[in-house]
């Protein structure tokens, strides 16, 4: 008798976690013009409508920023421009940027920081006096997001703790009662979830109640974002990195954000009150990979009343 040739049937297809496909709705992910310029066609990694952020670093000209944003919302994505205050030489140079933002890119929202250099380079050296000269507002611009840091920014409070912070989030969110714009934290990126959940818990306790995007960095090398981490005064959870960099059976491994962002979504999913509305990607081992992981996760970049 012959025999059947039996194949073994194939697994079937990983299932996202809920808890985390809810989660990663309205995802949003950051680039800079020099790495976009490499991007043949954006639309075969991003869904339409996902909110992206341009980092303006030190010396890249506004030409390229302003390009930049036309290409991306030509695209059909929702393009968020920062405006680092201390690069910014005056009110004049402020009022041309939104101008030509908005006149040659049609973009209506944009993120809001001090910046990296420790001088500013003419007039402005914090959000908050880009936020007092009305000119977003006279713009009609449609949202307007400022920076969070979870586990501190020495830049505010040298001495380590978060009263200056505090300070000024309480202006930022009174400001946002004033503002026809809305108003949401974009934080920087941390490794570990219990300093995000006990900073965002602190935030609802001291009554400030804007929205969350939390910063999560992408799938990169490990020494890639023990660097970046260094560079950018990312504190305790550090460790974590430092740690894993110690396992060499882990240390060529690339790293991937799926622990963190489980924790976090879990905890959302039992406290529905948790104020972390979405999760923004800084693609540290580019943007391809972290695209590709939201993908792999179960990830959407728009959901029903997008902020």
């Amino acid at each position: 008798m012959a025999l059947l040739n039996f194949k073994r049937p194939a697994p079937p297809p990983q299932t996202a976690n809920p808890a985390v496909e809810a989660f990663l709705q309205g995802y949003s992910i950051e680039v800079i013009p020099r790495t976009a310029e490499k991007v043949e066609d954006f639309r075969t990694l991003l869904p339409e409508g996902t909110r992206v952020y341009i980092a303006h670093i030190e010396g890249t000209p506004i030409d390229d920023m302003v390009a930049t944003a036309a290409r991306l919302v030509g695209d059909g994505y929702r393009v968020m421009p920062h405006f680092p205050a201390r690069i910014i030489r005056d009110r004049a140079t402020l009022a041309d940027w939104i101008a030509r933002y908005q006149g040659e890119a049609g973009v209506t929202q944009a993120l809001l920081l001090a910046g990296g250099p420790a001088t500013p380079a003419g007039d402005f050296d914090s959000s908050m006096q880009l936020m007092e000269t009305g000119l977003f507002d006279k713009a009609g611009f449609t949202h307007l997001h400022v920076a969070g840091h979870p586990e501190g920014n020495r830049d505010i409070d040298p001495g380590g703790g978060d009263a200056m912070v505090m300070q000024a989030l309480r202006w930022k969110q009174d400001f946002a009662a004033r503002s026809d714009a809305d108003m949401a934290i974009a934080t920087q990126f941390a490794f570990e979830a219990d300093p995000i959940i006990a900073w965002a818990d602190r935030l609802a306790a001291e009554g400030i109640r804007l929205p969350i995007h939390i910063g999560i960095a992408g799938p990169a090398r490990l020494q890639t974002l023990i660097g970046f981490a260094i560079a950018c005064g990312v504190g305790p959870s550090l460790d974590v990195l430092q740690k894993r960099a110690r396992d060499v059976t882990k240390l060529l491994l690339p790293f991937e954000p799926t622990e963190i962002i489980t924790r976090l979504a879990t905890h959302k999913a039992a406290n529905p009150d948790f104020n972390i509305e979405s999760v923004h990607f800084f693609p540290l081992g580019g943007i391809k990979k972290s695209a590709q992981w939201a993908i792999d996760n179960g990830g959407a970049s728009t959901r029903p009343a997008q902020t």
